[in-house]
């Protein structure tokens, strides 16, 4: 198979799982916005910063250690087979401080991300379930980079794709039928994860199968050199939660838990998008390490020149579909139908989806940038879209604009990364 036909392969296997993923975040939305309206909405638009985090650690220690895996395996190194087992045991230690928070102060966390009395008496429950299955959600983010990376991109993709289902199905008869209520779809999301790592397993059992699990402590040493491959990922899943953080507290003051409410709605459709370049990003990366670890850079060079043109008609389809339907979107999730609610997303949308056009280029880069052993430029890229620029513009624009500033500090943000990441991009690795 040539380079060009394995890119759409992994890059669509990937995109299809990612979809997964992200849709049952949206199907948490829509069924908690059936049963608790916006307030159900302001919840989980509150905890989506925590599932960033805890994203987060899982991509960095994911993708840093099967990209390095990946290149090791490459140049024919043994020693490649220390990283499987290293990123699941480092990833159980970083789940420790998510499990107690869980047990004893869920409620205090929820106060942190903004909630008030109501707020967090809603959702004490939720966020103590969720936070209890951590290690699920890292191990499975680890489990699925390492199959990508050793050729099983489909396997990978039907894991995602059945935890994501019994997601969907599972929030509703666990919240309905059964009662439930809100603990109902955060126990729906917590087991997705497991049921995805079950099926992942198969790979193991394949003649195919190159990954050992060895029995060894957790080596700094070997996440140090993992990690820095990784923080692209992990500043692209923690810009989420760090947009999310900072525009919610700007939303509050400028026009309260309405406006919040109608920023969780664009989120969650936001986080579909991200998804969508992710998954080009990620399915591409394998590739990439692969030519590097070869020493084939003009192949690697070729599959930026793919995932960049794909971005970009990506964003255009997206950006056809947000500005076509954004009322019907908006109504999905807004249950007690509230006029106010609807305009603030209605305008939100339209300007916020305008980023896509220079996140995709920026995510892919990233991702281009940290598979070629750069990580010093990968991480100025996601630092600059995920924290440096998205803070300073929209507490310029709020400022500014009020809510209108708010919606528009992603696009300029993302705007302002790009030119960063043309530059880095046209210099050559110091050697």
């Amino acid at each position: 198979m040539n380079l060009t036909k394995q890119y759409f392969k992994y890059v669509s296997q990937n995109i299809f799982g990612l979809l997964g993923t992200s849709c049952y975040i949206l199907a948490d939305t829509y069924f908690i916005s059936q049963a608790a309206g916006t307030d159900g909405v302001t919840l989980l638009n509150l905890c989506l910063p925590i599932y960033n985090l805890i994203f987060a650690f899982g991509s960095m220690i994911g993708l840093g250690s099967a990209t390095r895996y990946a290149i090791l395996q490459a140049q024919g190194e043994a020693r490649a087979q220390r990283y499987f087992s290293n990123a699941i045991f480092s990833a159980c230690i970083l789940s420790v401080p998510f499990l107690l928070a869980g047990i004893f102060c869920p409620e205090v966390l929820l106060r942190l991300m903004g909630g008030d009395a109501g707020i967090v008496a809603l959702g004490v429950g939720y966020t103590r379930i969720f936070l209890l299955f951590t290690p699920f959600f890292m191990c499975n983010y680890i489990v699925s980079a390492f199959i990508r990376n050793d050729g099983d991109p489909s396997l990978a993709m039907v894991a995602t794709l059945s935890g994501s289902l019994f997601n969907v199905v599972f929030d509703y008869i666990f919240m309905f039928p059964m009662g439930l209520g809100l603990p109902g779809a955060a126990l729906a999301t917590a087991v997705s994860p497991v049921l995805s790592i079950c099926i992942c397993s198969r790979h193991f059992f394949k003649k195919s199968n190159t990954l050992r699990f060895l029995r060894r402590a957790p080596s700094i040493r070997l996440l140090a050199q993992s990690c820095p491959l990784g923080i692209s990922g992990f500043v692209g899943e923690l810009s989420s939660g760090v947009t999310t953080t900072v525009f919610n507290l700007l939303l509050l003051r400028l026009s309260g838990n309405v406006a919040v409410a109608a920023y969780g709605v664009i989120a969650n459709f936001a986080l579909v998008a991200t998804a969508i370049f992710n998954g080009v990003a990620q399915g591409a990366q394998p590739l990439v390490s692969a030519c590097y670890g070869k020493n084939d850079m003009g192949g690697a060079k070729k599959l930026l020149f793919l995932g960049t043109g794909t971005a970009l008609a990506l964003a255009a389809v997206l950006y056809g579909v947000v500005v076509g339907f954004t009322d019907p979107l908006v109504a999905v999730f807004n249950s007690e139908n509230s006029l106010q609610m609807a305009a603030f997303a209605h305008t939100g949308m339209r300007v916020y989806f305008v980023g896509y056009f220079f996140a995709g280029f920026n995510i892919v880069a990233a991702g281009y940038l940290g598979a070629v052993n750069r990580p010093a430029e990968a991480s100025a890229t996601s630092l600059c879209r995920g924290m440096v620029a998205i803070v300073a513009c929209s507490l310029v624009l709020s400022a500014w604009f009020g809510m209108n500033g708010v919606w528009a500090a992603f696009p300029a943000s993302e705007a302002l990364t790009a030119l960063l990441t043309v530059v880095l991009l046209s210099k050559k690795k110091k050697t």
